[in-house]
């Protein structure tokens, strides 16, 4: 496959505020170690991925979720010919942006923003990057690649002018696509581990999922003796490989069917609708994670304890933002000061967004004059 269909050249490994080149590093192995350094990044380590992290310690959070989705991604755009530090950079930041208590918290976030613009996690994470980070004398945010920009923004296409000129919108370079395929193998298989971890699910109900039922029997022919733990463990892992083998070669197809050569094909390929996806399952194996998907929202997500713990989770966001808005000036200072340039609405918002589970659930105790 050509390299010359990696996201790469002038315009994507530019910055908004000019900066000399790095002897040792490219510009997109800075923008990676200008995500990992970040404090948005470490507070990931206590964000709900399914299970509020103080639930357990065994349980996927944020920061282990985007260190999985990263490892999965930079596996498929090496085998594609692709820009493996792009694609390991937009995997580490993309979910930057979430709120505690993961889509629950987003929800209630987003209900109290409905007045003021609303709140989208995808959003945020390119709120933190440009603007709220604060780390460098010269400039506010991260200051990051247009490339990585460009691939961190999930409902719009890359700026006019990422490329020579070329007609119609731009879509996404091959990069960002497969992060977000790769988040979906990552959270697929690994909500699995977590639901059995949890014994909200149990291993007779995945008997109905073909993805596992397959592996589980191929696993359990060769290791007839495994412990029940490693087994589980082995056939996630298989799970995972044949996901992403399957990922690999159908894209591989889909590339040299679609008939792009370079860059600049891939974008115009990408921004016109109804072009079948260049990076994507094949179709059986797409109907396949499917039913898994299915089968996890019916019986993890959809469960009582996980509806019950999300409907707190959302009470909590909802109580600290009104508390919040009751006297913006228990904000802190940072936060405070920027109430006259964006509103207090948009400023509790980013405040909120910034929190770790247990900063909020410490806000909601005081709330509450409880240490419950």
């Amino acid at each position: 496959m050509p390299i010359s269909l990696a996201a790469q050249g002038e315009y994507f490994e530019s910055r908004v505020h000019a900066e000399a080149p790095h002897s040792l590093r490219s510009n997109f192995q800075r923008d990676r170690d200008r995500v990992v350094h970040s404090k948005y990044f470490r507070r990931l380590e206590y964000k709900t991925q399914v299970f509020v992290n103080h639930l357990g310690d065994n349980f996927r959070t944020r920061l282990t979720h985007s260190i999985e989705v990263a490892q999965i991604a930079r596996t498929v755009a090496r085998s594609l010919g692709l820009n493996e530090d792009l694609t390991e950079t937009v995997a580490l930041a993309n979910d930057l942006g979430h709120p505690p208590f993961g889509h629950a918290g987003e929800r209630a976030l987003h209900e109290k923003m409905k007045s003021h613009g609303g709140f989208d996690h995808n959003e945020q994470t390119l709120r933190i990057v440009t603007m709220l980070e604060e780390r460098y004398p010269e400039f506010q945010g991260l200051n990051l690649t247009r490339g990585t920009l460009a691939s961190l923004q999930k409902h719009a296409s890359i700026p006019a002018g990422a490329t020579p000129p070329a007609e119609g919108p731009l879509g996404h370079c091959l990069e960002a696509l497969i992060v977000d395929i790769c988040d979906e193998i990552a959270y697929n298989n690994h909500d699995i581990d977590d639901g059995l971890e949890s014994g909200h699910l149990q291993l007779d109900m995945l008997e109905e999922v073909e993805l596992w039922h397959v592996r589980l029997t191929d696993v359990s022919s060769r290791y007839p003796k495994l412990r029940q733990k490693i087994r589980i463990r082995a056939t996630i892992r298989e799970m995972i490989n044949h996901m992403v083998s399957d990922l690999i070669e159908n894209s591989r197809r889909q590339i040299e069917k679609s008939g792009v050569q370079n860059l600049t094909d891939v974008l115009t390929y990408n921004g016109k609708e109804g072009n079948p996806p260049l990076i994507a399952f094949s179709p059986e194996m797409d109907t396949r994670v499917k039913q898994l998907k299915q089968f996890l929202f019916k019986n993890l997500y959809r469960h009582a304890d996980v509806v019950r713990m999300n409907e707190r989770a959302a009470q909590i966001i909802s109580r600290i933002f009104d508390f919040a808005k009751m006297d913006p000036r228990m904000l802190p200072a940072d936060y405070y000061e920027r109430i006259e340039g964006i509103g207090a609405e948009r400023v509790i918002a980013d405040f909120i967004a910034g929190m770790t589970d247990r900063y909020a659930l410490q806000w909601n105790n005081e709330i509450l004059g409880t240490n419950a």
